[in-house]
């Protein structure tokens, strides 16, 4: 992917960014959320268990009564989909246990809009920094780089600091990610 400076834009590949929007550039270690999905994963599990077990236990109850059949095939049905659930679990968080962190260029504008650029070079990253910033305090400035593309699930890793206001005053602060 191409990332490139001229006539006061910044060019990700095919995405433009206005220099004067361009609140922050800073590079990071993008790092996947272990624990928040380690800790999700016991819930979902927890709760998978419960729903069936609860399930399993009205269901016995019911054939106290005499009807075996339906009370057989409902707790049948209730486990088949609890592994189901299971192994689907899992598998969430086999992808996010196993996914890489990365070095990366965040490029911040005044919007909702955030662009990474990654390399596996830190120090490159950090020339890139710099370049930007310079574009940003130089509108005249042109430049052009080759830079790697990342393809993440978002949901799967930190982006940055947590910011909590509530209110005018007794401010929460910030929270390092």
């Amino acid at each position: 992917m191409e990332l490139r400076v001229g006539k006061r834009l910044l060019w990700v590949g095919s995405a433009a960014y206005p220099l004067r929007n361009i609140t922050r550039v800073y590079t990071f270690l993008l790092v996947p959320r272990r624990g928040e999905a380690t800790v999700l994963f016991f819930k979902r599990v927890a709760i998978i268990l419960s729903v069936a077990l609860a399930v399993t236990v009205v269901s016995w109850a019911a054939t106290l009564d005499g009807d075996d059949g339906i009370a057989g095939t409902v707790i049948g049905v209730v486990w088949f989909g609890a592994a189901v659930a299971l192994i689907y679990c899992v598998g969430d968080l086999g992808a996010v246990l196993t996914a890489a962190s990365h070095w990366v260029m965040a490029i911040e504008t005044s919007g909702a809009s955030t662009a990474l650029v990654t390399s596996e070079n830190t120090q490159h990253l950090d020339q890139l920094v710099d370049y930007v910033v310079n574009a940003i305090e130089n509108p005249e400035t042109e430049f052009r780089v080759k830079v790697g593309t990342l393809s993440i699930n978002p949901r799967h890793y930190h982006f940055g600091d947590n910011v909590n206001m509530y209110g005018g005053s007794g401010n929460v602060g910030m929270e390092k990610a």
